[in-house]
């Protein structure tokens, strides 16, 4: 089997920038392997710890039962508790997002329950200049009021788990 080449630390920021630029292109499985082979040289480079967990959700329309936990566990490496609490917000928004588009609207509901917990969480602990979680709860809150599987899993469930006001 061919070897994997280690990438120098002199090549990190050009690689980063690969890897950002390849998930701007929605190619997922790229900027994993790039982000892959930084960690293998600086394995707490925050970065590419980031650039590989949303590169790991972007998969999430195909690979969900598979990466979901890979994409919190390399959140959880991050070294900001903001960054860690939000980023695993995202993931479990986006989780949601594809179940939901798979029918589950029982399992979507509690993964955009989990996200409103982490948003509210990261709100709370986070820059005040920052609107992200505030914009990231209000998203999940309208996709929650609005879609009518979600709405009809909420009746049988009796309410939503997440408390939130108008």
């Amino acid at each position: 089997m061919v070897e994997l080449k280690k990438l120098g630390e002199r090549n990190i920021a050009a690689a980063m920038d690969l890897a950002k630029h390849y998930r701007n292109l929605n190619e997922p499985d790229e900027a994993e392997s790039i982000c892959r082979d930084i960690l293998a040289v600086v394995p707490d480079h925050d970065e590419a710890l980031r650039t590989l967990g949303l590169a790991l959700t972007d998969k999430f329309p195909t690979h969900w039962m598979t990466v979901f936990e890979e994409a919190t566990e390399t959140f959880a490496k991050l070294a900001s508790e903001y960054d860690r609490v939000y980023y695993t917000g995202i993931a479990w928004e986006r989780y949601a997002k594809v179940v939901l588009e798979r029918g589950r609207a029982d399992n979507a509901l509690h993964a955009f329950d989990e996200a409103l917990r982490r948003f509210d969480e990261a709100e709370r602990i986070g820059p005040k200049d920052s609107p992200a979680p505030i914009l990231r709860f209000n998203s999940c809150v309208r996709e929650m009021r609005s879609h009518p599987d979600l709405l009809k899993a909420a009746d049988e469930r009796g309410e939503l788990a997440y408390e939130f006001g108008d």
